[in-house]
């Protein structure tokens, strides 16, 4: 029996077409991230699979039960999805230990280890008005935690914290995955902070399911600029530029369609075979230097550990195979 089945859900409302016949499925501890711009459909998408928004199109299986939308029950949600939201509201003036107890269903001892997992031992004393943001979202998947869900959604948890907090819910949401075995999907306005954590990633755009595979090929083969654009620096290159480049693997066509990435280009002598350029400028970024080497047809990134190379000289790029 498959986890989570999501089949052709589609989505219309006054902005237009949201979703358009989406659909993928989900293994038990498989980590899951939906990457797209704003606006994509992303977290329309994971209130659908909470039960909180109905689809117009398609059907949502979580361990072989369907998830009803808000049309269909008194009470929206599934009982056994744990949505966290941007909000993350907590109710006021009540310290954090009251909050959490009226939650719980897991147990005292149970309860414990998660708040400890969640990084929020020291904070069960205080008010929830007293609690920075960083704070009072982990306090809020904490209070979700001790329901005891089978999957947990997570709606843009890394928006607006500092990269302190940031660092610090990162911990938690890998602690979770791993510690408790709680099955995640994550939304990131960032797609970068994905590339370690998930084991699968889905990009839409404008609705579509546009790409979908591990974290390396997302990156490494994007199946546009737009895929490519999300995960970071590429290059495009013009047809005759990419017969240079790939001139020592003819044989592999497919390859040549992808957007390159800085890192998978070297820079060597002119002499050599490949791209000629001059470069215009070296930035120093203390792990790397990025190298812009102007082609006759477009400006180059190349990303290097060290180089000995200067403004104005003449080099040759090829790629990394």
């Amino acid at each position: 029996m498959t986890f989570l089945k999501v089949t052709g859900i589609g989505k219309v409302d006054a902005r237009g077409t949201v979703l358009r016949d989406i659909s993928f499925t989900q293994q038990p501890k498989q980590k899951i991230a939906i990457a797209g711009e704003t606006g994509a459909g992303k977290s329309t998408l994971l209130k659908i699979i909470a039960g909180l928004i109905q689809p117009d199109t398609g059907m949502v299986h979580f361990e072989g039960d369907r998830v009803l939308g808000p049309h269909e029950k008194l009470v929206a949600g599934h009982e056994g999805i744990a949505y966290l939201s941007q909000q993350y509201e907590l109710p006021a003036f009540l310290r954090v230990e009251q909050v959490l107890r009226y939650a719980n269903v897991i147990g005292e001892q149970e309860a414990r280890k998660l708040f400890e997992i969640c990084q929020i031992e020291h904070l069960l004393a205080r008010r929830t008005d007293e609690l920075s943001g960083g704070e009072r979202q982990r306090i809020a998947l904490a209070r979700l935690l001790t329901s005891s869900p089978g999957l947990l959604l997570l709606d843009e948890p890394y928006s607006n914290l500092d990269k302190i907090h940031k660092n610090t819910l990162k911990t938690v949401i890998q602690n979770i995955s791993e510690e408790l075995e709680i099955t995640c999907i994550l939304v990131s306005h960032d797609p970068l902070d994905t590339l370690s954590w998930a084991d699968q990633i889905l990009v839409l755009k404008d609705g579509h399911l546009v790409q979908e595979g591990a974290p390396v090929e997302i990156y490494q083969t994007p199946t546009d600029e737009y895929v490519a654009g999300l995960f970071g620096e590429y290059n495009v290159f013009t047809t005759q530029e990419l017969q240079q480049l790939y001139a020592q693997d003819t044989d592999s066509p497919e390859k040549k369609t992808h957007p390159i990435r800085p890192e998978k280009i070297s820079l060597r002598s002119s002499k050599l075979a490949g791209v000629t350029g001059k470069i215009v400028e070296i930035l120093f970024y203390g792990s790397y230097f990025d190298v812009q080497v102007q082609t006759p047809h477009s400006l180059v990134t190349v990303k290097v550990a060290e180089t000995d190379f200067s403004v104005g000289d003449v080099v040759s790029l090829s790629v990394l195979i």
